[in-house]
C-alpha cells in the first residue's frame, strides 16, 4: 500500500472513530436526560419499597418519602401513610386509626393531601371546637391488596395507638381475600424490596416487559376453605381488640363498580354481604354499606377512577359518611359536611 493510500485509510478510520464517539456521546447524553426526566417528572427510580412480615405478610417499609407522577407519598415509622406520630396519643388529640387496602392508602395516583385520611382529618378538625381536643390525627395503616386478615395482624402487632376510634375500610373483594403472604415482595414488580439501579430500569420493567406474577401466587390464590368465613372471623377479632382497648369500631365497605345499578352484586357476593351483615348485627358493629349510597348518586361511575378504586369525588362521599358516623360515635358537634 502506498503512503498516500495508507494516509487516506488512516484519515478515514479517524473520521469513523470521531463519528462513533460523537454518536456515543449523543446517545449517552440522551439517556442521561431521559434518566433525569423520568426521576424528576414521574418519580421513577424511587418507588415505595416493601418489607416482609411473618404475620402481616408485608408492609410498606417505614420512613419513606417519594413523589410518583407528581404526587407526594410519605410513609411514617409505623409503615402508615401518615406523618410521624408518637405511640401514645397526646391528651389534647382526637386520634382515629384507619385500616384498609389501596382504597384507604390512595396509591401513587393520590397526593398525600388528598388521601382519605388527610381529608378526614380536615373534616373532623372542624367538629372539635366545643370539645377538649385541639387537634385531630387520622392514622392511615394500609397497603395494596390487604384484606381483613392483614389488617388484623397489623392491629395485633402494633395495637390501636390509643385511638378513640378505629375505622376498618374494606371493599367487596376483601371478603374473599387470601391469607397474608410475603411471596410478592421483591419478586413482583409492583412490590419491590429495594430501589432499582436506574429510573430507566424501573420504567422498562413496568411498561415494556410483560407482567408475570411469581409462580407461587397460584397456590396462594387457590387457598382452600371458607375464605369469606376467615375474613369475617378476622373482622370479629378486630372488633374484640378494639373493644378491649376501649375505643369504637366503624366498619365501612365500598362496592365494586360493576355492583352499581343492575343486575347488582353477583350471587356469591350477595351471600357474603349477608354474612357480613349478620356479623355486624350480632356483634353490634357500626357499619356503613356504601352500595345503596353509591346507587343513589347521580352518575355513580364518576365515583371511580377504575373498576374498584375511587375518584376524588368518590373519596368525598366516603369521607362525608364516615365523618358523620364518627361524630355520632365520638359525640362531636356536627360540622358542615357536604356529600358529593
Amino acid at each position: 500500500m502506498s503512503n498516500l493510500a495508507w494516509l487516506q485509510s488512516a484519515l478515514l478510520r479517524g473520521k469513523l472513530v470521531k463519528v462513533a464517539v460523537i454518536v456515543l456521546a449523543v446517545v449517552v447524553g440522551l439517556l442521561v436526560l431521559l434518566e433525569i426526566g423520568l426521576r424528576l417528572l414521574f418519580g421513577f427510580g424511587n418507588p415505595l419499597i416493601y418489607v416482609t412480615d411473618d404475620k402481616i405478610g408485608y408492609l410498606l417499609a417505614p420512613n419513606q418519602r417519594t413523589r410518583r407522577f407528581g404526587n407526594l407519598i410519605e410513609i411514617n415509622q409505623y409503615s402508615m401513610r401518615s406523618p410521624a406520630i408518637t405511640v401514645t396519643r397526646p391528651e389534647s388529640t382526637l386520634r382515629v386509626l384507619l385500616l384498609g387496602d389501596s382504597i384507604a392508602n390512595g396509591g401513587w395516583w393520590t397526593d398525600q393531601a388528598d388521601i382519605i385520611s388527610a381529608v378526614m382529618t380536615q373534616q373532623l378538625q372542624s367538629s372539635i371546637a366545643s370539645t377538649n381536643f385541639n387537634q385531630v390525627e387520622v392514622l392511615n395503616a394500609s397497603a395494596n391488596s390487604w384484606c381483613p386478615r392483614n389488617e388484623l395482624a397489623y392491629l395485633e402487632r402494633f395495637g390501636t395507638f390509643n385511638a378513640q376510634a378505629v375505622v376498618l375500610l374494606i371493599n367487596t373483594d376483601d371478603l374473599f381475600g387470601t391469607a397474608p403472604t410475603s411471596v410478592p415482595i421483591g419478586r413482583d414488580r409492583f412490590y419491590p424490596s429495594h430501589k432499582p439501579p436506574l429510573a430507566l430500569a424501573e420504567a422498562f420493567s413496568r411498561y415494556v416487559l410483560p407482567y408475570t406474577p411469581p409462580a407461587e401466587m397460584a397456590a396462594v390464590n387457590a387457598e382452600p376453605g371458607d375464605r369469606v368465613g376467615f375474613n369475617i372471623e378476622a373482622i370479629w377479632q378486630i372488633k374484640t381488640i378494639v373493644s378491649q382497648a376501649g375505643c369504637h369500631l366503624l366498619l365501612a365497605m365500598t362496592p365494586l363498580l360493576r355492583e352499581i345499578g343492575e343486575p347488582g352484586p353477583r350471587d356469591y357476593e350477595l351471600k357474603a354481604r349477608e354474612r357480613l351483615i349478620d356479623l355486624t348485627q350480632t356483634q353490634k358493629i357500626n357499619y356503613i354499606d356504601f352500595l345503596p349510597i353509591f346507587n343513589s348518586t347521580e352518575q355513580p361511575e364518576n365515583l371511580y377512577r377504575d373498576t374498584i378504586h375511587l375518584s376524588p369525588q368518590g373519596n368525598q362521599v366516603v369521607n362525608a359518611e364516615i365523618g358523620r358516623s364518627l361524630q355520632e360515635l365520638l359525640q362531636l358537634q356536627k360540622p358542615p359536611f357536604v356529600s358529593g
